[in-house]
């Protein structure tokens, strides 16, 4: 990813990298890999979801119209230290979805949240 720092220009994509803010899949993940069970923790970690899906429909309508795309990815419950040894997915599974949204033509969707390239209830 580029460190370039400005205002977004035609061409540029967004992909910010989240989860159901509630969903199943992110909170037994967290809960599995790093034993949290307090429900402080775990309604944190759901608030922090929630943040990055408005951050995500904050930048679409932002930067709608012009050539700039911003949309959301769950990766699912992916192998990684966070994850842990039981999730289902690979990295690579994990990572397509972002690859894909990265990747998209100018007329691509926006303000969008998407698993295995495909659009998914906020």
């Amino acid at each position: 990813m580029s460190k370039r720092a400005g205002p977004a220009r035609t061409g540029d994509r967004v992909a910010v990298v989240t989860g159901r803010s509630l969903g199943a899949d992110s909170e037994r993940a967290m809960t599995v890999a790093m034993d949290v069970t307090d429900a402080a923790t775990i309604t944190a970690y759901s608030m922090s979801k929630s943040a990055l899906n408005a951050f995500t429909r904050l930048l679409a309508a932002t930067y709608r119209g012009q050539g700039v795309l911003a949309n959301a990815v769950d990766p699912g419950w992916v192998r990684t230290d966070m994850g842990g040894p039981s999730a289902p997915r690979s990295v690579e599974q994990g990572v397509e979805t972002t690859v894909w949204l990265a990747t998209l033509p100018d007329d691509g969707p926006t303000g969008g949240f998407f698993r295995d390239k495909r659009s998914i209830d906020w």
